[in-house]
């Protein structure tokens, strides 16, 4: 059993650095302050970290493996300001959100950019977000603070148990080097009935994506996300969504053209026809059901 060790100081945000050099335009936007050191450090560190049951690990070392192995950080320096996936994904992602989130939760978007997927119409209590690239964030018109962290040096979020009621990380999936803990600290955040929203797509950063990700299929990937989920002890059975621009098999599966020409074509974006859509849900504890 592998548990979530404490944070030795709570308080301390490792993106404290980004306060101090951050200069953007006017914005009714923040980034996420820096909890006080106060008399009552202690609470706040039970509040921040509480173990959290890992079953078991689902990638063997070699698995964890990038190809470029130097910090995401130094390859998020710059900002990209262009989009990951086509518009299709992004729709199909919007509507997801729209119907499994509600105006009165507090959402984190990890691992955000400069789009954000929810609706436009819907206005939420507040959304955080998390990524690698300041001025990406602050550019991203939905987020109300953000911070900057690399999850793959550090897997702790400097956020309360049970802060939140919606986590969403959008076409990043594959860059993490530590799933389970990463997992372990989104069920940790959020509330009883919250929902974790995983969405991918067959783009990628391939020098930054991890070995199991890289030589992985379609069906292999979407594995791997639902053994994320099973690995945490306490999240609901993973549900898996697909809309594929493939051609469907005798089962009723999808056939993936895996040639080394169609992964090439498909990690430039060069593919034609649209991106397909995959997203793997689960919730905390339990599925809340709404009238």
């Amino acid at each position: 059993m592998l548990t979530i060790p404490q944070n030795p100081n709570p308080c301390q945000f490792p993106y404290q650095t980004t306060l101090k050099s951050t200069r953007f335009p006017s914005r009714k936007k923040t980034i996420l302050p820096i909890i006080s050191n106060t008399k009552n450090d202690e609470d706040n560190q039970k509040n921040q970290s509480s173990p959290v049951r890992i079953k078991r690990l689902v990638l063997p070392q070699q698995g964890r493996a990038k190809l470029d192995p130097n910090p995401d950080r130094e390859f998020y320096a710059y900002p990209r300001f262009v989009a990951h996936v086509d518009d299709k994904f992004i729709s199909t992602l919007t509507n997801l959100c729209r119907e499994r989130l509600r105006p009165e939760m507090e959402i984190l978007d990890l691992m955000s950019s400069w789009i954000s997927h929810l609706p436009k119409e819907v206005k939420y209590k507040k959304v955080v977000g998390h990524g690698l690239n300041a001025q990406e964030l602050s550019k991203n018109p939905r987020l109300d603070y953000f911070f900057v962290k690399d999850l793959n040096q550090d897997q702790e979020l400097a956020l309360e148990n049970g802060s939140f009621d919606a986590v969403l990380c959008t076409v990043s999936v594959q860059y993490l080097q530590q799933p389970e803990k990463v997992f372990a600290e989104v069920f940790r955040i959020l509330r009883p009935g919250g929902v974790f929203i995983v969405s991918f797509s067959n783009r990628l950063f391939y020098e930054k994506a991890v070995s199991a990700w890289r030589d992985g299929t379609a069906y292999s990937r979407v594995q791997l996300v639902v053994q994320y989920f099973q690995c945490v002890e306490g999240f609901t059975q993973p549900e898996v969504i697909r809309q594929l621009n493939t051609a469907a098999t005798a089962d009723g599966g999808a056939k993936e053209n895996n040639s080394i020409f169609s992964r090439i074509t498909r990690w430039l974006g060069l593919v034609s026809g649209s991106d397909p859509f995959y997203a793997v849900i689960a919730y905390k504890n339990f599925k809340p059901i709404y009238e």
